[in-house]
């Protein structure tokens, strides 16, 4: 696997004086993960409550001193003291171009308003559940990884994450590799989870598209699963919109039917993700 060097922050001296920001939420770490992505992680209000999978308006001021926000999955579990989310960086992105700037000690606006659909409680039971990603869009299911009721109600966690080269895929790898030693999980992940990591452009022992792989089967036959059923599999769908679109009429073919909070069914859809434009 290609090398990657990761740029982390150390311990900061206490920042200059700056504006204190409505609903402030104060930087504890910054990881730079290629140099088109980035993870950080902030103080968690206290007062925050949220389920693992949903999403929150985060952002900076603007030019104009008004906020610029933007809705980021968190990618720290429901019960993680900190929140942590992972980011792209867009250089002419009105937000990530700032806020790939940040460091240990910074203020950013978190709006506390969770919301999202990639909860548990928007799927019926089954016996495998699909998390389906691409690039960032990994973000909700760090958090759902790391959520213990993941393993208590599912057999089996199928991890599929395709990004254009390895070294964007380093982020996910390093999570699923830490889980089986985790202390508060490690016993529930067990053999259960089931990462399958592609890439697209970069030579890779695995490659290719979620949407080709779960089309042609290749990743069933690669794991030793049955084809997708209403009847077992559940799955959860966050990259971009062409992507959810895409996966959701392979999802639809294989007979699964799209779901809600209000509404849980076989599988659900992101809507709120952020692409390239950030």
């Amino acid at each position: 696997m290609t090398e990657v060097t990761l740029m982390t922050d150390a311990a900061a001296p206490a920042p200059t004086a700056k504006p204190h920001l409505p609903d402030a939420a104060r930087v504890t770490s910054v990881t730079h993960w290629t140099d088109r992505l980035f993870s950080f992680r902030v103080e968690r209000p206290r007062s925050l409550r949220f389920r693992s999978g949903e999403f929150v308006m985060i952002g900076l001021l603007g030019d104009n001193g008004k906020p610029l926000l933007r809705a980021y999955s968190i990618a720290s579990p429901a019960w993680d003291e900190e929140l942590e989310f992972y980011s792209i960086k867009v250089p002419d992105g009105p937000l990530t171009s700032r806020l790939q700037h940040i460091k240990v000690g910074d203020e950013i606006i978190l709006r506390p308003k969770p919301v999202g659909t990639l909860v548990h409680d928007a799927l019926l039971p089954g016996k495998r559940l699909w998390f389906l990603a691409t690039g960032t869009g990994l973000a909700p299911f760090a958090s759902l990884m790391r959520e213990p009721e993941t393993y208590e109600k599912y057999d089996q966690v199928i991890m599929m994450h395709t990004c254009r080269e390895v070294a964007e895929l380093e982020y996910g790898r390093q999570l699923v590799e830490s889980l089986k030693d985790d202390p508060l999980i490690g016993e529930l992940v067990g053999d259960k989870l089931l990462y399958y990591p592609t890439t697209t452009r970069e030579a890779f022992p695995r490659m290719g598209r979620v949407t080709d792989n779960l089309s042609s089967g290749k990743v069933f036959a690669d794991l030793g699963l049955p084809p997708m059923n209403r009847d077992e599999d559940r799955a959860m769908v966050c990259g971009s919109l062409a992507f959810n679109i895409d996966v959701k009429k392979i999802l639809e073919g294989f007979g699964l039917t799209e779901g809600a909070n209000s509404d849980p069914q076989q599988f659900v859809v992101e809507k709120a993700f952020v692409g390239d434009g950030i």
